[in-house]
């Protein structure tokens, strides 16, 4: 097999054509109003299932948007994904991205109560004093608590990002998500992870460009 001799600043372009090639040759037509978010996941995992997995609620993008323009946070539940946040375009626009999972806090309380620390994250996020867009990729428990909150009104998240990976708790959250009517991205089933909860913010980002 050969391999193509191409230059590193082409890669990311090659990659793109291969995934619009592949998609057209599947019969997959995607919108275009979330076509680059979708394409962005499958270009961090090879997967063309997010083609078909990945839920979008009315507007989600353009929501997601406006948030960013109006400064707000993105709150992760792993440095993993927090690390892969395009974080200098979030800040271009007055916001910031954050993690408190290995905040002394956040550990100490969520020992103390029995619980998780992505539960306790969360509503250490609530207490912001800005919107949050919630970027979940790893802990089915935040998005739990964060519907808990809902349903508790304490708290309704402007926006969620909900693509935990896993076996345990993991579509059930999803769906606990999909069935809150909160604006988010959703992908059904056991796929996700941190790089796809950063994928999905770096596409929107991407399209934003860098200034107001």
């Amino acid at each position: 097999m050969r391999y193509e001799n191409i230059s590193p600043h082409e890669i990311e372009a090659r990659s793109f054509e291969i995934i619009s090639g592949e998609l057209e040759s599947a019969g997959i037509t995607l919108d275009e109003k979330t076509a680059s978010v979708t394409k962005r996941c499958i270009h961090a995992s090879a997967d063309l299932d997010y083609a078909s997995t990945l839920y979008f609620s009315e507007g989600a993008v353009d929501i997601m948007k406006e948030l960013i323009r109006n400064g707000a946070y993105i709150v992760t539940d792993t440095n993993m994904a927090l690390a892969g946040i395009n974080r200098k375009r979030v800040e271009s626009f007055g916001g910031r991205v954050l993690c408190f999972m290995a905040s002394e806090d956040v550990a100490s309380e969520a020992e103390e109560r029995g619980v998780t620390r992505a539960a306790v994250s969360m509503e250490k996020a609530a207490g912001l004093d800005r919107d949050v867009i919630f970027a979940i990729g790893n802990a089915p428990t935040a998005l739990i608590r964060l519907y808990e909150m809902m349903e508790e009104k304490i708290f309704t998240p402007k926006f969620i990002i909900g693509v935990p990976v896993g076996f345990v708790n993991v579509v059930r959250s999803k769906e606990l998500i999909l069935g809150s009517g909160v604006p988010c991205i959703v992908n059904r089933g056991r796929k996700g992870g941190s790089s796809i909860a950063a994928a999905i913010c770096n596409a929107v980002l991407y399209e934003m460009g860098c200034v107001k």
